[in-house]
C-alpha cells in the first residue's frame, strides 16, 4: 500500500532562533511530494502556552498532535510524517503502533536521543523530549497512551552525538541500544539491533541533524562528525528491505532561504524516496528521480 505523506510544519517544539524556518522547510519538501497522497496539518500561528507543564508552547503542540491524529484516522496506509521539529512525530508513531498491534520498533536516527523530561530539560523545548513521550512517559496530551506507546526495549538510537545526564540514565536503565555514526555505515549492525528488540515492524525517524553538516546546510543545530548522506540512504533502504515499514518521519529541515532549501532538497528527497520504497515496494514517481 503506497504511503501517505503527512506534512506537519510544526515549529513550536524548537527553541532555536531559527525555529520558524522549520515550517519553511516542511513547505519546501511538500512541493516535491505527490499531491494525491499528501495531507497537510494546519499548525496554529501562535506560539502557545506552557500551562504549567514545563514544556514551552505546550498548548500549540497538543493542538497539532490532535489535528494530526484526526487526519491520520482517515488512512490505513503507512504514514511518512514531514516536519517541522521532532515533536511532529507523536501522532505518526501512535498511528503506526496502532496498525502494527503494538509490534513495533522505533529506529531513532538523530544527533540527540530526545529522551529528556520537563524536569530534566535544560530548555523546556519539546523537541528534546519527543522520544521520551513516545514511550508513554511524559505530559498528558502528548505522551502516547497504553495502547500505542513504544516500550524502551523497542527503541534503537543511531548517530547520537550529544546525550544529557537524564537521557544517559534512562538509556542505561532500560538497556537501549545506542549505535554510533560508524555503526550506521554497516546496515547489518543496525538490522541486528532492530531484530534484537523482538519487533517485526519498524518506524524510522530521521532528524536531519544525524547527517554531517557538510551534507546539508539547513540545520538549526548542526553537529560535526555525522553520517554521510549516501550512507544514510543506503541504510534506510537496507532496513526497509528487511522490515515492513509501519511509518516514518523526517524532521529538522530549517533552510536559511529558498535558494538554500533548493540546494538541500535533492538529499532530503533521496531519503524520502528510500522510506517510501519500504511502504509500497516502489518510490512515488515525484521523488523517484532524485533517489
Amino acid at each position: 500500500m503506497p504511503a501517505t505523506f503527512v506534512v506537519v510544519p510544526l515549529w513550536q517544539g524548537s527553541i532555536s532562533s531559527r525555529a520558524m524556518s522549520l515550517a519553511d522547510g516542511a513547505a519546501a519538501i511538500r512541493g516535491d511530494l505527490p499531491s494525491a497522497s499528501t495531507i497537510v496539518v494546519d499548525v496554529p500561528a501562535e506560539a502557545g502556552e506552557s500551562l504549567g507543564t514545563g514544556i514551552r508552547r505546550y498548548s500549540a503542540l497538543r493542538r497539532v498532535r490532535e489535528r494530526t491524529e484526526e487526519l491520520l484516522a482517515t488512512t490505513a496506509a503507512p504514514a511518512i510524517t514531514i516536519g517541522g521539529d521532532c515533536g511532529a512525530v507523536l501522532a505518526g508513531v501512535a498511528h503506526a503502533s496502532r496498525h502494527a498491534d503494538g509490534d513495533l520498533a522505533v529506529l531513532w536516527l538523530d544527533a540527540h536521543p530526545d529522551l529528556n523530561t520537563p524536569d530534566s530539560s535544560p530548555s523546556g523545548g519539546f523537541g528534546g523530549m519527543a522520544l521520551r513521550h513516545v514511550t508513554g512517559d511524559g505530559v498528558d496530551g502528548l505522551a502516547l497512551d497504553a495502547e500505542t506507546r513504544v516500550a524502551p526495549a523497542r527503541l534503537v538510537l543511531g548517530g547520537v552525538r550529544a546525550i544529557d545526564a537524564e537521557e544517559h540514565r534512562f538509556i542505561e536503565e532500560h538497556g537501549i541500544d545506542v549505535l554510533t555514526v560508524d555503526d550506521l555505515a554497516d546496515p547489518s549492525v543496525v538490522i541486528a539491533a532492530v531484530e534484537a528488540t523482538g519487533a517485526s515492524r519498524v518506524f524510522i525517524h530521521i532528524d536531519l541533524d544525524v547527517l554531517d553538516p557538510s551534507a546539508i546546510s539547513g540545520l538549526s543545530y548542526p553537529m560535526p562528525f555525522g553520517v554521510a548522506a549516501p550512507t544514510l540512504v543506503a541504510l534506510v533502504k537496507a532496513v526497509v528491505s528487511r522490515f515492513p515499514l509501519a511509518g516514518a518521519a523526517i524532521a529538522g529541515f530549517a533552510p536559511s532561504s529558498p535558494d538554500a532549501a533548493d540546494d538541500d532538497l535533492p538529499t532530503i528527497l533521496r531519503l524520502v524516496g528510500a522510506l517510501a520504497s519500504g511502504a509500497a515496494g516502489e518510490r512515488p514517481a515525484s521523488v523517484a528521480a532524485t533517489a
